[in-house]
């Protein structure tokens, strides 16, 4: 395991790392939305590629960038204030957000009607949904080998969107994701990751009972497929106990290579274009993006702006040496 200071020093390393991260988070993203859909199940079954040409994004990858944008333009440490005037400028503006979440609507609702942090979290339908977590990847590349820090930030950014397990379970993936920039074991990964919600807590539940189902298995990933689906299914896809708890049962089961953890998350189903997203970042920051695809990291490095128009053509690779810079300060 590195320290924050090796992986500083290390200036290649960190830019590999940090692509690696942004870029599985987009891979994830944009993977686990094509191999959801029914022509794609039908064709493969399972999908293992991307159709040559073809090229999207979704909300995770978008509001991920805002996320960026914010540590970017704080210059690290942001507050309340930093995300709430990234969202008037970025979200409240437009007259609707395709593609994006419900939680992310109703937020730019309350902030339409004159709230702020933690009111225009707290007062939604949805507030429980994993629309922080799929976000959330730039904060743990920005607090590389300190989750602590990491999750902290993760909680300012996600009140405005979001309450309780929704803000928990981001938490969980932005820890992971600090962690996995410094090479920590995956034991202490998933260790952290439980810590981070209340012992008596609906996320806190699943999540264990994820992790029991993969231990049950004994790591046989036939045997623990449909348990969790089954045991973790609630009616809402994008449920954070649901979604982020699967997230982190597939990462459980595959996690030695960042190709085969990304194609058990992103062919999951249910929510799987943040299942991917969550799983691909985890994975990218520990493994670089050396260890990946270069055709997919060309494929997804240009955003389509579906959700969010200002990503629109944003450079993956440009920003995440922007946050590696940030860190080397």
């Amino acid at each position: 395991m590195l320290t924050r200071d090796q992986l500083r020093a290390d200036k290649a390393l960190l830019s590999d790392k940090a692509r690696g991260a942004l870029c599985g988070l987009a891979i994830g993203d944009s993977f686990g939305d094509a191999a959801r859909k029914p022509e794609y199940q039908r064709d493969y079954g399972i999908t293992t590629d991307f159709h040559p040409g073809e090229s999207w994004s979704t909300d995770d990858t978008e509001f991920a960038l805002m996320v960026a944008e914010t540590i970017l333009e704080a210059g690290g440490d942001f507050t309340a204030e930093d995300v709430e005037r990234m969202w008037r400028r970025h979200v409240v503006v437009q007259d609707e957000l395709r593609r994006g979440g419900v939680s992310e609507m109703d937020a730019a609702a309350n902030l339409r009607k004159g709230m702020h942090a933690p009111q225009s979290g707290m007062y939604g339908t949805h507030t429980f949904s994993d629309g922080a977590a799929m976000r959330c990847g730039p904060i743990g590349i920005y607090c590389a080998g300190q989750p602590e820090k990491a999750a902290e930030l993760c909680r300012i950014d996600a009140e405005i969107s979001h309450c309780r397990d929704g803000i928990w379970g981001a938490q969980m993936v932005a820890s992971a994701v600090a962690l996995a920039m410094v090479d920590a074991p995956f034991e202490t990964i998933f260790d952290e990751a439980l810590k981070l919600a209340p012992a008596d807590s609906w996320m806190r539940l699943k999540l264990q009972e994820a992790y029991d189902i993969v231990d049950e298995a004994h790591g046989e990933m036939t045997d623990a497929w449909m348990p969790l689906h089954d045991r973790l299914f609630c009616s809402y896809r994008a449920a954070t106990p649901e979604a982020i708890s699967e997230a982190f049962g597939c990462l459980r089961l595959v996690h030695n290579t960042f190709k085969g953890g990304v194609l058990l998350a992103t062919n999951f189903g249910r929510d799987a274009d943040t299942i991917g997203a969550v799983v691909g970042c985890i994975l990218g920051a520990r493994y670089g993006a050396s260890a990946i695809p270069p055709h997919w990291l060309e494929h997804t490095r240009y955003p389509s702006g579906t959700c969010l128009q200002f990503t629109k053509g944003i450079d993956l690779f440009e920003k995440a040496e922007q946050l590696a810079e940030l860190i080397r300060k």
